[in-house]
């Protein structure tokens, strides 16, 4: 799924801890938003193993919040938000594509890493691919609970993720070609440091 998309489902997240704890807003929105966003930080260094936990990630989330209920503050909350939306990242990639450089193709069997099991686990493809109508759609449906439950500054910040979703789905398939076109045309030196991932199926 689309970065965006795993910062909404975040942002979802702070939405309900918000309501359970209304002191912590800002907090669980920081938080929530970054949950979502940090595990796409491995996207040029073992993408979707290096920091995405499937397993491990809700054990984790589910210590965090166990914590914040115990001690609720805004600290422990944030953290129990930032954990969720961590997990929550890294368990719902396996619901989308592969990690082939044309996703829509179906040729990958790896989603995700689940560090717990050592093997991989196979895309499901309900959304078929990052950035494909179906994204979109998710980002929307996870867009709702923040539009409902905060204030005009973060369905700001709301209304931005969907137009650059909106403008992934659009690119999403000719940046393919112009990633071709390029490989074709990047020095050996240069392209020696690009991930084998991005240029194993143009060369």
């Amino acid at each position: 799924m689309m970065a965006t998309t795993h910062v909404l489902a975040g942002l979802a997240v702070a939405a309900v801890a918000s309501i359970l704890a209304p002191e912590a807003t800002l907090y669980a929105v920081v938080a929530g938003a970054l949950g979502g966003l940090v595990p796409d930080l491995d996207l040029y260094a073992g993408h979707r193993r290096t920091l995405h936990f499937p397993v491990y990630g809700w054990l984790a989330a589910a210590i965090g919040v166990l914590v914040a209920a115990i001690a609720p503050s805004p600290g422990t909350i944030a953290v129990a938000v930032f954990l969720t939306a961590f997990a929550l990242h890294s368990l719902s990639d396996v619901l989308g594509g592969g990690l082939e450089l044309r996703p829509w193709e179906g040729t990958s069997d790896r989603a995700v890493f689940s560090h717990f099991h050592g093997v991989w686990w196979a895309p499901r493809r309900f959304v078929r691919y990052d950035g494909a109508p179906e994204d979109l759609l998710v980002a929307v449906l996870l867009a709702v609970p923040s539009v409902l439950a905060f204030d005009a500054r973060v369905d700001l910040f709301v209304g931005a993720a969907l137009a650059i979703s909106a403008g992934y789905v659009l690119v999403r398939k000719p940046m393919v070609r112009i990633a071709e076109w390029l490989v074709d045309r990047i020095p050996a030196p240069v392209l020696a440091r690009v991930p084998e991932r991005f240029v194993e199926d143009m060369t």
